[in-house]
């Protein structure tokens, strides 16, 4: 059975939860607000320290105007979700910059498999 480390779990999912507020351009307080808590609890949900719950990851994802994938798929152990991190993470690059990146990626993968 694997077992989780769920404190850095809780973190990464804080880290996503931020990006994708201050994506929105949604400060703490504003998030809080929509959710109905004090922008505190934002706060420790962010920084790691409390593990959303599932029902709250889904309100979030929606005010985020986000899948709950795209807050969970950074903390995936699996390549379909490491994709999926790395076409948000090319989505916003232009055509020129997505090459350059796929460029390294492919070279830095291609040496780490020798």
């Amino acid at each position: 059975m694997t077992t989780i480390d769920l404190d850095q779990l809780a973190k990464v999912i804080g880290k996503a939860i931020t990006r994708h507020r201050l994506s929105k351009g949604l400060t703490q307080e504003q998030l809080a607000e929509q959710l109905g808590i004090g922008n505190e609890a934002v706060s420790r949900m962010e920084r790691g320290i409390v593990m959303p719950t599932v029902a709250r990851l889904v309100e979030i994802a929606v005010i985020l105007e986000c899948d709950v994938a795209a807050l969970l798929s950074e903390v995936s152990s699996h390549a379909d979700g490491q994709a999926q991190h790395l076409a948000r993470l090319l989505s916003p690059l232009s055509t020129k910059d997505r090459t350059m990146v796929i460029s390294v990626v492919e070279q830095l993968s291609a040496r780490l498999q020798q």
